[in-house]
C-alpha cells in the first residue's frame, strides 16, 4: 500500500438534514473496492496503491452523480513509496506518544 487518500463526497441538491443515504452509497463503493478504510466523522479514509484509491475515487464520484445535479468532493492524499500498510500504524504511534491513547 502506498497511498493514504481522505475523502468527503456528498450531493450539493439534496433536501433535508441527512445526508447519511449518500454516505452509505458511497461507502458500499468503497467497502466493495476490498482496500482497507476507515470512516471518521468527516470523511473517509482509503488506504492502498495511488491508481487503485484514485478509482475508487473517481468510482464514488460516479455513484452520486446517478441522481444528483451537483457533487461536492474534498480529496487529501499522502502517497508514500514501500508497500507497508500504514493507515492503523500512523494512529498507532501518536497513540503511543500520549501514552497509550484514548
Amino acid at each position: 500500500m502506498s497511498a493514504i487518500v481522505e475523502l468527503s463526497i456528498f450531493p450539493l441538491n439534496k433536501t433535508g438534514e441527512s445526508l447519511s443515504p449518500y454516505v452509505a452509497r458511497v461507502l458500499a463503493v468503497i467497502e466493495a473496492s476490498g482496500l482497507p478504510y476507515r470512516l471518521n466523522p468527516m470523511g473517509t479514509c482509503v488506504e492502498g496503491h495511488w491508481d487503485q484509491v484514485l478509482a475508487v475515487v473517481s468510482d464514488c464520484m460516479k455513484e452520486l452523480q446517478k441522481d444528483s445535479e451537483r457533487v461536492y468532493l474534498t480529496f487529501k492524499a499522502d502517497w508514500k513509496r514501500g508497500d507497508a500498510p500504514r493507515m492503523g500504524s500512523k494512529v498507532a504511534s501518536v497513540e503511543e506518544k500520549l501514552g497509550g491513547g484514548q
